[in-house]
């Protein structure tokens, strides 16, 4: 069955790569991210250039795609990750990158709902830097604690809607190889490609409603 999907942070990564497999399924996918050439190609998808940080704009794409649309799963993936010692790490960069790892993902969550199907679901991208007890790095203080704060939002955000849907959820992804990791980590492998991250990803968010509402799931192969 088709189904209807929005992701953001679509242009590379793992977003690309869940708007490319999703389209070969012959779903129907809408994807924003502030570059989008990459997706011009992509039969099935109609993608916008916009930042998630403006809702001015983000309510212009939602204008654009009409009233009638009716979305299945919103997945959350843009991120923003910057690494840095804490000494060094600014308060203007904290804003950075909690701009658009938590009000962004808020703000497209927020403006998107009263298109989101009752049964649908709502899939924050995450990571295991923000699982409580999991393995820490440093230089990652903005980043981890700001994938935190996408977990308490994610459970606040399944009791609110309990009673009408849709679910929501979060994946706590560990180290996966794409090019925002490449360039805060460089020469680091991850053991995970972006392709095969985004074929869970896709699955997780068209069926994983049927079984979890409100869970951080960690998906990872390391320990702890």
């Amino acid at each position: 069955m088709t189904k209807t999907l929005f992701i953001t942070g679509a242009s590379q990564g793992i977003g690309f790569q869940i708007c490319k497999q999703a389209a070969a399924l012959g779903h129907r996918v809408f994807a924003i991210s502030r570059t989008i050439k990459p997706l011009k190609g992509l039969k099935g998808v109609t993608a916008f250039s916009v930042d998630i940080t403006d809702e001015k704009a983000l309510q212009n794409v939602i204008s654009l795609m009409g009233e009638a649309v009716k979305i299945d799963a919103l997945i959350n993936n843009a991120g923003a990750l910057r690494n840095l010692p804490f000494a060094t790490t600014t308060t203007a960069d904290f804003e950075a990158v909690y701009r658009v790892n938590v009000f962004g993902l808020a703000a497209v969550t927020r403006c998107l709902l009263p298109l989101i199907s009752s049964d649908g679901h709502v899939v924050n991208i995450s990571s295991m830097g923000g699982i409580e007890r999991s393995s820490k790095f440093p230089g990652l203080a903005a980043y981890s604690s700001s994938k935190a704060a996408v977990n308490i939002l994610t459970e606040l955000l399944a009791e609110e809607y309990k009673a009408t849907g849709p679910s929501f959820n979060s994946l706590a992804l560990g180290a996966v190889q794409t090019e925002m990791l490449s360039k805060a980590f460089p020469g680091f492998n991850a053991p995970l490609t972006a392709e095969t991250m985004g074929a869970y990803i896709l699955n997780f968010a068209l069926e994983g409603q049927k079984l979890y509402n409100g869970k951080i799931l960690p998906i990872s192969s390391g320990t702890p």
